[in-house]
């Protein structure tokens, strides 16, 4: 397996471009099985989630060709129903094959997902949208089989016990696309990537209205066509570079993101003392001489989002006090907190809530990586502190990170991928 090696102390300078955001761009290729004619969706980031995601179509008999940083999808010959665990295993997003092939094949057989070891992630609400609208569901030796004639436009609200859940808000959405009449979603997620695939949908000839509110709107209808998209800048990439801005001291401007999907952190880095400068494209962040402490609490957005509470962890980590980080949506989305007391950091766990208290710097120690956005929080860590860390599981953050240490090495950062 990779591992970074990473030689810290070096405050980030420069200029860096955002990729296109990993969590649109996978319910987006599954949604190009939806019709019959070609979808190309452009600059699409090198990322193992998005392998895993044309591996998945290719065994359903999709033809995916990818030229460049655009991918071609085009489901017109026969395609097979089954989404097979061997794939759906290694990536939750996998699941978003389900709404597309009842909605246009009426029938489905898809093995329950994996993903991050980040807590219980439940697919019931997925389940209750498809069913909502008329398919048959059963769970039989780990498979979720679906089949329904055609599905039927009804009311479904998909409220879960955390809050709305993107991915099926999503999936439903992507059902009731195809389906007869009219859908109405209550309490859908509003999060960016939800309008971004509306929007794709709609280019595709959907009718789609209130994408990006609690309430979505859609009338079905009989066909649709292929279309050429770019989906919007990753967040959550612009997100956790703008955090090791801070965490290392430096003064880093990110290009290709928009400001407007990132209120919530921005006005945490503020309060940190950072100076924060948006244009329409590109965000500025210059670090204080130390970041002050702050208080979040993970919520749907337009909340703090929970893909950046670690590396906001490692932010707190190194803050001249005390801060407060509570996460309401994932159980078990803290395990980065111990591999971060490994290098010096001071936190107390009670539940849902992390009590950390900066210290004013950290140690360099070989760590590992837990999950996805655990792993670029110790990236973070190890650019914060004198010496070498070493990383170990760092395929973790190739899921979601397209080339990170390239970018961050551009930046002055010196971090070196060892192959074994």
């Amino acid at each position: 397996m990779d591992r970074f090696v990473i030689c810290g102390g070096r405050p980030l300078a420069g200029t860096v471009t955002a990729a296109r955001a990993k969590n649109s761009v996978l319910p987006i290729l599954a949604a190009c099985i939806l019709t019959d004619e070609p979808c190309a969706v452009e600059d699409v980031p090198e990322l193992e989630d998005v392998s895993t995601m044309t591996r998945l179509l290719r065994s359903m008999g999709v033809t995916v060709t990818r030229s460049g940083r655009s991918i071609t999808v085009e489901a017109s010959r026969p395609v097979k129903t089954e989404a097979p665990y061997d794939i759906v295993r290694k990536m939750r997003a996998s699941y978003y094959v389900l709404g597309p092939l009842v909605s246009r094949f009426g029938m489905a057989r898809v093995s329950l997902p994996g993903g991050c070891a980040i807590g219980a992630r439940p697919v019931d609400l997925h389940l209750k949208g498809i069913s909502a609208l008329g398919a048959r569901v059963s769970l039989e030796h780990g498979y979720i089989d679906a089949r329904a004639k055609r599905l039927a436009g009804t009311t479904v609200v998909l409220a879960g016990t955390k809050g709305p859940s993107v991915g099926a808000t999503i999936n439903t959405m992507l059902a009731a696309v195809l389906a007869r009449g009219r859908t109405i979603i209550k309490c859908a997620a509003a999060e960016p990537e939800v309008a971004d695939v509306a929007r794709f949908l709609r280019r595709m000839g959907a009718e789609i209205d209130g994408a990006g509110t609690p309430e979505i709107s859609i009338s079905g209808v009989a066909k649709l066509r292929g279309v050429r998209y770019r989906p919007i800048p990753d967040r959550i990439e612009v997100g956790t570079l703008a955090a090791a801005a801070v965490v290392t001291g430096g003064c880093v401007t990110i290009s290709n993101c928009r400001p407007g999907h990132l209120a919530a952190p921005l006005e945490v880095l503020r309060q940190t003392g950072a100076r924060v400068e948006t244009s329409r494209t590109s965000i500025t962040v210059a670090a204080p001489r130390r970041p002050k402490p702050f208080n979040i609490a993970t919520a749907p957005y337009p909340g703090f989002p929970t893909d950046l509470q670690a590396q906001f962890m490692t932010l707190a980590s190194v803050a001249s006090g005390t801060s407060v980080i509570t996460e309401n949506i994932f159980e078990a989305r803290f395990m980065h907190a111990m591999e971060l007391e490994r290098m010096g950091a001071q936190i107390s766990l009670k539940g849902n809530t992390a009590v950390v208290t900066g210290v004013e710097r950290l140690s360099a120690a070989q760590v590992m990586a837990s999950d996805l956005r655990a792993s670029a929080a110790l990236v973070l860590a190890g650019l914060a502190c004198r010496g070498q860390t070493e990383i170990l599981r760092i395929y973790h953050l190739d899921r979601g990170y397209e080339r990170l240490e390239t970018k961050l090495n551009r930046l002055g950062a010196k971090i070196e991928r060892v192959r074994t």
